[in-house]
This record gives structure tokens, sequence and C-alpha cells, in this order.
């Protein structure tokens, strides 16, 4: 019998595999690509919503992915309890951006940016509770937040296509022919191509509407190649921050949901890479990392970075699941953050085409919130009022402009806030109906509309 121990590669998971450099820097590529679409309208939307000078957009577009790659490595690499060390890429959460924003334009600026990094600081004190409130956002609450971040920025990026109503421009055919060409050209390549093309749809939709700019002469190559080649994001960009803990609330609130969503995508992505050992145990790490990645992207005037659920599907898809490969993509993002021709070539694409992008993402959001409401009973009474009730606080204030401008600023912070007001009524009535009162109370309360099954849970 041969008793030679088997050699130490024959023992290493397939998450520590180090592949060839060639083919690590092939698939870290295509991590980028899928996620790429995001920083840059991440930028885009805190550019124009915000009036930002374009040399400023420039320069934030180039922090976001440099705060996108580090806490990428941080991730993938895991040090010092912080980072899952699984194969995930950061990307700053859409939910997260459009709270920056509406506490940006309740406030400025510089209070936007102190409440990202007061969230980034909440999710280290939080995270030793976070197990006991997780029973607060249940898929109906996860539902409806997803839905109504998709209705606002579906809203706010409808905008950046047709331009300001006082503008020569407004609702052009040439912006609104633009952002539909890419719309289009993203659902026909995720209906004709498969496996990764298709997982890149997004990417190409976009690439396939920068075409069309070309084409017609809307974008252009000039400036590009001007100006200095490296470029080294600015810290603290619009000032230093200031510190209000009642304009930082919906932001706060919104990070124990996205705790949660980091502990569904550890869960899953542990499980896709047969990562061995008790997967909840990293849990922690991740949210760690998420904090930290946080707390660098507000010092440079970002929003949350989070982690992203978008790469699992290139992960299934290809079958590489090296962690090397999702370093390699965060070391590619921070040479794109510090090339600046690459910052300003992004930069050169026409918003409509960035918006037509954004807009199709972002209704993918709204469906996968649909989905996760799908798995709900709407024939219990709880669940029905929980969601009408968080659907008219939530969509009041993103249909409705201005209704409580009347009302004194610090509360137009959170009642104007579709996402925020909306999410919190949704914990609020939840609670109401399936946490309060005795347990024969939430019995008939959660019971359906018609003959109630003889055992009910609550």
């Amino acid at each position: 019998m041969n008793t030679t121990p088997r050699p130490p590669d024959a023992v290493v998971e397939p998450v520590d595999e180090r592949l060839p450099l060639g083919t690590m820097l092939l698939y870290g590529l295509q991590h980028v690509l899928v996620m790429a679409a995001a920083p840059i309208t991440a930028a885009f939307l805190i550019g124009h919503t915000l009036d930002l000078p374009d040399a400023v957009t420039v320069s934030l577009m180039s922090a976001i992915f440099l705060a996108c790659g580090l806490a990428g490595i941080l991730q993938s690499v895991g040090v010092l309890g912080f980072g899952a060390r699984l194969p995930f890429v950061q990307v700053p959460g859409g939910a997260p951006l459009v709270i920056f924003l509406a506490i940006a334009q309740a406030t400025d600026l510089q209070t936007a940016t102190g409440a990202v990094i007061l969230t980034g600081l909440f999710y280290f004190l939080a995270l030793p509770f976070f197990t006991r409130v997780l029973k607060y956002f249940p898929p109906i609450v996860i539902g409806t937040m997803l839905l109504l971040v998709a209705v606002n920025l579906i809203r706010i990026f409808g905008g950046l296509i047709t331009g300001r109503p006082d503008s020569p421009e407004f609702a052009s055919m040439g912006n609104i022919g633009l952002a539909l060409i890419t719309i289009a050209c993203t659902v026909v390549f995720a209906r004709a191509f498969t496996g990764m093309w298709q997982r890149i749809a997004v990417m190409l939709g976009l690439l396939a509407g920068a075409a069309a700019a070309v084409v017609t002469g809307t974008m252009t190559f000039e400036g590009v190649l001007s100006g200095p080649l490296i470029a080294v994001p600015r810290p603290f960009p619009f000032g230093m921050p200031t510190f209000d803990l009642f304009a930082s609330l919906p932001l706060i609130i919104f990070c124990v949901v996205s705790m949660t969503e980091a502990t569904g995508q550890t869960l899953a992505t542990a499980e896709i890479v047969d990562r061995k050992g008790d997967h909840k145990a990293i849990v922690p790490r991740n949210i760690r990392a998420d904090a930290l990645g946080s707390l660098f992207g507000g010092c440079f005037g970002t929003s949350l970075i989070i982690t992203s659920g978008e790469n699992i599907g290139i992960i299934r898809a290809t079958g590489v699941r090296s962690r090397y490969v999702t370093i390699a993509a965060g070391a590619m993002l921070v040479l794109l953050a510090l090339c600046a021709p690459l910052g300003r070539l992004a930069y050169a694409i026409p918003s409509a085409v960035v918006a037509g992008t954004a807009v199709i993402v972002f209704a993918i959001i709204g469906v996968m919130g649909i989905n996760i409401l799908r798995r709900v009973d709407f024939n219990q009474n709880g669940n029905m009022f929980t969601l009408a009730a968080a659907l008219a606080m939530g969509l009041i204030p993103i249909v409705v402009p201005g209704f409580y401008s009347a009302f004194p600023s610090h509360l137009q912070i959170i009642l104007g806030n579709g996402l925020a007001m909306g999410t919190l009524t949704a914990v609020v009535v939840n609670i109401l109906f399936h946490h309060l009162g005795a347990t024969q109370r939430r019995q008939e309360s959660e019971a359906p509309l018609s003959e109630a099954p003889k055992e009910n849970k609550a």
C-alpha cells in the first residue's frame, strides 16, 4: 500500500486555489465588467443631481472605483477579522445612494458625508446586537425596500435622460433615443447570449449605447488624453464633514438592512464555493469589511460601499470559485481609479446612455423585490396592511415631490425620503401586527382573510 502523504495542493479548497496569472486576470476582468456600471452611474447621479463641476464628478468617480477596489481586496484577502475570505466584489449600493442624495439635498454635502461616516461606525456598534433585530426585517420589509429603491431611482435617472424642464434640450428625441437604444440593446444581449456574455449584458448595453452616441456625434473623445495621467482622489472633497445624528438616521436604519443582505450573500457564496466550516462565523468578518469600506468611501465623498451579489452569477456560470480572482478584480479597479484618462473616458459617455443603463438595472432591482414579495402570504391581514402602509408612505414623497415641504426641515429628511419612510413604515407595521400583543392576538391578526388553517404560526 502506498502511504506517501498527499501533496498540500490536493487539500486546497476551491476558494483558496491560485490560478495561472493569465486565467486569473481574465476571470477578474469579468467581475470588473459586471460591476463597473455601478460606480459610473453612482458618480453621474451624484454629479448631475447636485450640480457638481465636471472635474469634481470625474474625481468622485475615481474615488468610488478606488474604494470599491480596496474594499473588494479586503473582503477577498481577509485580515485581522476584516473580510470573509470569499470571492466578493464591492459596489456603491443603490439604496444608500438614494438616501445619501436625499440627505445632501435636505441639508448639504458635508452633512451627507458625515452621515456615511456615522453609519460606518454604527456598523461596528450594531454588529454584536445584529442577530437580535434580524427578525424585524423579514422578506416583506426587504422586498418593499427593493421595490421603493427601483421606483425612486428610475424617477431620478429618468430625469437625467430628459434633462431639466427649463432647459431647451428638455426631453429631446436625441437623448431619449440614446436611452431607449441602450435599454433595447441590453435586453437583446440578455436574450441572445448565454453564460458569461449574458451576465455582462448590462455592460454590453452600455457600450452599445456609447457606440451609438459616437456614431451620432453626441459623444467625443476630446479631452480624454489631455491632463494628468495619474489621478489621486482627494480626501473630503466637499469639505470637513458635519455630523448630524438626526439627519443620518435614514442611512443608519438602512445599514441594518445592509447587514441582512450581507448575511444572505455570505451564506450563499460560501455554499457555492464549498467553503468548509461554520459559514455563519464568517458573517461578522464580511460586515466589518463593509463598514471599513464605507468609512473609507465616506472620507472620499462617496456613499456606502457594500458587498455585491452581482458576482455570484459569474461564479455559478464559470465554476471558478477562487478568491484570488476577485483580488485581481480589486487590483484592476484600483488601477482604473488611478488612471486619469480612463476616468475621463467614462465621464465622456453621455448621461442619457448612463441613465438608460441605470434605468434597466434598477428596474431589475424592483423585479428582485417583487420576487421576494412573492414568498409572502398576502391573504394574511398583517402582511397586506404592512405592504399597503409601506407603499403609501414610501410612494407619496416619490410621486408627489414637495408633499412635506411645509414641515420642519429636520422632519423632511425622513418624511420626504420615500425609501427611508417606506422601509421604516414596513418595520413598524410589521412589528405592530406580528410582534406585539398576546400570542393569541397575533395569531388572530395574522389569520387569512378567508378561512384560516387550524395551525397558523405567528
